[in-house]
């Protein structure tokens, strides 16, 4: 699945011409042109990266920056912060809430874009939509197709997430609990026995190429993807 990207951005042209980028580089844009509209957002669905720009009506940038970084289930979230104050002390202000990054306006596209997938790369490595291929297992999130030696394999849109995460953290182990926060999101109230089900699944997709003895189970500790 493509990364949610909400943008905080009250100027109708920029928010427009950052969504459409987002958009084109793959991901998901979700628009708010103010802070407690972004909140509300946030209370429903919890973005996989905010891209907020600090001069807003009401509730500017750095308070909701400082409110996301108080709150256990939002404070993980990596904010790009937008703004054309360019001194340093501004900067220096922006990171010390909790930004992860910081982009004066004027700004280029493809470097928000870029800047977009480095900070995804480091925390959400499994969002960034860059082909995964082991041995003759290709995984290709850009067109949600998984192919052995060129022949595609029908898999379910939650296995393929499943494969992702695992091929992309190969040779780790993941608990259910850990794999249920990757797959279904930290909201779930899914049972952490549900992950047994979709491993199954994805194993007897993967069957007839001989690619399901490498996801393996470790016993009292979950699942990995291996070669060995």
């Amino acid at each position: 699945m493509p990364a949610n990207i909400l943008i905080v951005e009250d100027e109708s042209s920029i928010l427009e011409l950052i969504s459409l980028n987002i958009h084109q580089a793959g991901f998901n844009p979700i628009r708010a042109i103010n802070a407690e509209y972004a909140n509300n957002i946030v209370k429903e669905t919890i973005p996989d990266l905010i891209v907020l720009d600090w001069m807003l009506p009401g509730m500017d940038g750095i308070e909701f920056a400082k409110r996301l970084k108080a709150n256990s289930e939002t404070k993980s979230i990596p904010i790009i912060m937008l703004t054309a104050k360019a001194d340093e002390d501004n900067k220096i202000k922006g990171l010390n809430v909790g930004a992860d990054d910081y982009l004066t306006k004027p700004f280029s596209p493809r470097e928000l874009i870029a800047r977009i997938k480095a900070l995804l790369r480091r925390r959400s490595p499994e969002l960034i939509n860059e082909p995964i291929i082991i041995d003759a297992l290709v995984l290709d999130p850009g067109s949600h197709k998984v192919q052995v030696d060129n022949k595609k394999i029908n898999i379910g849109p939650t296995e393929f997430k499943l494969l992702h995460f695992l091929m992309k953290n190969s040779d780790r182990v993941y608990s259910r609990n850990q794999i249920l926060d990757k797959i279904w999101g930290n909201k779930s109230v899914i049972e952490d026995r549900t992950v047994d089900v979709h491993i199954k699944r994805l194993r007897a997709a993967l069957k007839n190429s001989h690619y399901d003895r490498m996801i393996q189970t470790v016993r009292g500790s979950g699942y990995r993807f291996s070669r060995d």
